[in-house]
């Protein structure tokens, strides 16, 4: 596997096909909130009305083919100096560093799309060790524990969450 072919941009209609591979996968959606994807139909009314208009979210490809995502939701009001950064890989890429190229990628395009970021930060499933290597190895800094943070698929988790600042960005790039 050649990781130089890894790209982001935003989805297209006709990434419905691909996007139902890796996100049709329990494995693939068992620690984000997305609902695991049954049909083509789901498929099409997701990019439609989920990712397309969505302030940041953009499919990472090999060679043009969607394998997986990542999403910036930024803060508003009190809270536009941070935003939250998420992202999903199909299995047969796992442990390939794919992510982790795609993470550092889409960093500095944050930035410069939301001027007003200061923080990135990630939230990880305690238990997902793989990817706190992800952030970590993308230059995120773990802030901590949040015990009993949030409900994903109706189970209470506890969290990590990390960080990477704006600041930051110059280190992460040497």
């Amino acid at each position: 596997m050649n990781s130089s072919t890894v790209t982001l941009r935003p989805f297209r209609l006709t990434d419905a096909d691909d996007l139902l591979l890796w996100a049709g996968d329990d494995r693939v959606t068992r620690t984000i909130r997305w609902k695991t994807l049954t049909t083509i139909e789901d498929a099409l009314t997701f990019i439609k009305e989920v990712c397309i208009p969505h302030p940041w979210r953009r499919t990472i490809c090999i060679d043009d083919r969607s394998i997986g995502f990542v999403s910036v939701f930024p803060g508003s009001g009190e809270d536009r100096c941070r935003a939250d950064i998420g992202y999903a890989l199909a299995v047969e890429y796992w442990g390939k560093g794919i992510t982790t190229k795609a993470i550092k990628m889409a960093i500095p395009q944050v930035f410069q799309d939301f001027p007003q970021v200061l923080r990135l930060q990630a939230f990880t499933d305690v238990q997902n060790m793989a990817s706190q290597r992800v952030l970590e190895k993308a230059g995120f800094t773990r802030d901590g524990l949040l015990r009993k943070y949030c409900y994903v698929k109706g189970n209470i988790k506890d969290l990590v969450v990390y960080s990477f600042l704006s600041t930051d960005i110059l280190h992460s790039l040497e």
